[in-house]
């Protein structure tokens, strides 16, 4: 594949030195003139000459000297363009690696100069933890109230044994949607609490790392009595 593709660059060559003798220009040449060889969008060499023809100005080329040895080659415009979209989001990339990494650092002073131990951690994630689960418990309490309305709302339509009045189908949309809503809010609550989980087993692992030393004992409930 190589001498083949060595032989064509060859003939081209020896095409664009006849024709250049054929054009007057072999003065040009002894004087250190170059042949210029065009591609097709394929890279296959097509043609050779003293100057690229208009319709090939934006293929790659290779520039020879009047020995054949090449002294320079340029990329097609398709080429170039593709290799500066991968230099650009490559630059992209690199810039958004540098965010992230300067706002690790600011995020580690910030930890830092808060908790003076990894147990100062676990605590400030206790005390999120007790108000969010309060505020579940809220939200549980909404919802049975919720369910014992549509019960209720429901079980007097049945009584009625009629047409359903315009008051009733109200009182049971509203209390379906009160409903709705409870369960979304508990929903989102468990969410939130898996999430403060996450965060704070997040930063104290962090927080160990920085400081380089094994995790602080876990609380104790309360002291043991000390020896008489």
């Amino acid at each position: 594949m190589l001498r083949k593709a060595r032989a064509l660059v060859v003939a081209a060559v020896a095409t664009a030195l006849t024709a250049l003798v054929a054009g007057g220009a072999l003065a040009q040449l002894s004087k250190g003139a170059k042949i210029i060889c065009w591609k097709d969008s394929s890279g296959k060499i097509v043609g050779c000459g003293d100057r690229v023809p208009p319709e090939y100005q934006s293929s790659a080329t290779k520039e020879l000297d009047s020995r054949g040895v090449t002294r320079g080659t340029t990329e097609s415009a398709e080429v170039r363009a593709k290799r500066e979209a991968q230099e650009k989001e490559l630059e992209q990339q690199r810039a958004e690696e540098a965010k992230r990494a300067a706002e690790q650092r600011r995020q580690d002073a910030a930890m830092l100069a808060t908790f003076t131990n990894a147990q100062e951690i676990d605590l400030k994630r206790d005390r999120d933890l007790q108000v969010a689960d309060t505020q579940l418990t809220q939200q549980q309490i909404a919802l049975k109230n919720a369910v014992a309305r549509v019960a209720e709302v429901t079980s007097r339509i049945k009584a009625a044994k009629g047409s359903v009045s315009e008051y009733n189908k109200e009182e049971l949309a509203r209390a379906e949607s009160s409903k709705t809503q409870s369960e979304q809010a508990i929903a989102a609550k468990e969410k939130d609490i898996a999430e403060i989980r996450k965060r704070y087993a997040d930063m104290k692992e962090r927080y160990i790392q920085l400081k380089g030393g094994a995790p602080a004992p876990a609380a104790k409930a309360a002291a043991a009595p000390a020896k008489k």
